[in-house]
């Protein structure tokens, strides 16, 4: 595998390292090879966690920023290696991982290696297992190890935004709600208790329900609340005893997890209630002074991020943070997932100016 050159152009990079399979749990050859390539660079120092590189400046600057992004990506599906497409007279870069993030990780390294004198310090950090559960996620066990890398006045992760800046983020509560009856043969349902009929609350309370718009901090998310799978049944002449309603709430980040948790039970009332996943929401933060000077260096009026990320691992350790990438995220995980070339550029000139200004 030949070395990364991170003297390349911005685009370049993304096509190199688009073109490295990298699914979760197999980003051992690219991270080995962004640790060689930045361990060269004597303005860092480089400190390794299984597959999570973090590459640090010590230029005795007043602040600290750090700059996130993922190296793993979901399943490969026949989008690999990656090509040039023409869509409407662009040019884009297509293939698994242009999106999801590989363009903004690319942007970071190529800023990572030029950016030898930048006006506040630095904090790099290329991480693995993103895509997956979160016990795996290779910047939670970084912070489990090192916290202490943590530490910056402000954060940037480079989840795809289209070149928009997008604040904070929703949380995410996964419940199951159950109903419970009793089995019989389907020919004398009579002898016993659908579980699955006795579900139908549960689905008229959804429909009912109006998710809430909520302004934190200047930006207004819009929170959900939705069935996202149901299971019930053994045979197909048998009456169900159990059903399981799977649903799926994004809250915004002005409610804390217990208070997530407390309106899902009192939407629920009266049902058997599991919390089979939680993640806090993250505030916008863009009251901190680095994220104003920020917002002007590149440009953008920031808009609130509906989906969960990374952002809140930080904003959970007291560091404001942004989302801030190349691509449309509606095309993350897509089989026709591209990303346009002129967004990387934009990209990596709106970092470098903020980074660079005097």
């Amino acid at each position: 595998m030949p070395a990364l050159d991170l003297s390349a152009s911005s685009i370049d990079i993304t096509r190199a390292i688009c073109d490295i399979p990298s699914e979760s749990g197999d980003e051992s050859v690219l991270a080995d090879l962004i640790h060689d390539a930045v361990a060269e660079l004597p303005h860092l120092d480089v400190f390794r966690d299984g597959d999570t590189i973090v590459a640090r400046t010590h230029g005795g600057r007043a602040q600290r920023v750090a700059i996130a992004g993922h190296i793993d990506t979901v399943p490969i599906n026949g989008n690999v290696p990656t090509r040039d497409v023409d869509v409407d007279g662009e040019p884009f870069l297509w293939g698994r991982g242009t999106v999801d993030m590989k363009a903004g990780v690319a942007v970071q390294l190529k800023l990572a290696a030029e950016l030898v004198d930048p006006r506040v310090d630095l904090t790099w950090m290329w991480y693995d297992h993103e895509e997956v559960d979160a016990e795996l996620n290779g910047l939670a066990r970084l912070a489990a190890h090192r916290p202490d890398l943590f530490a910056a006045d402000f954060a940037i992760l480079g989840e795809p935004t289209g070149g928009a800046v997008e604040g904070g983020c929703n949380g995410n509560l996964r419940v199951v709600v159950r109903t419970r009856g009793v089995r019989a043969h389907s020919a004398r349902a009579w002898m016993g208790e659908n579980a699955i009929h006795a579900a139908a609350p549960i689905l008229t309370r959804l429909a009912e329900h109006r998710p809430r718009e909520i302004a934190v901090d200047g930006l207004v998310y819009r929170e959900g609340l939705n069935a996202v799978r149901v299971n019930a049944g053994v045979a197909g002449n048998v009456i169900p005893d159990l059903c399981e309603v799977e649903v799926n709430y994004r809250f915004a980040p002005s409610r804390s997890v217990d208070e997530a948790r407390a309106h899902v039970r009192s939407v629920f009332d009266g049902f058997e209630i599991e919390v089979v996943d939680v993640a806090a929401g993250a505030r916008p933060g863009l009251d901190a002074p680095l994220a104003q000077e920020f917002l002007a260096a590149v440009g953008a009026v920031p808009r609130p991020k509906y989906g969960w990320t990374d952002v809140a691992r930080f904003s959970a350790m007291g560091v404001p943070a942004v989302n801030y990438g190349p691509g449309d995220p509606s095309l993350a995980h897509h089989d026709e997932e591209r990303v346009a070339l002129a967004q990387i550029e934009d990209v990596e000139r709106g970092l470098r100016a903020w980074l660079t200004a005097s």
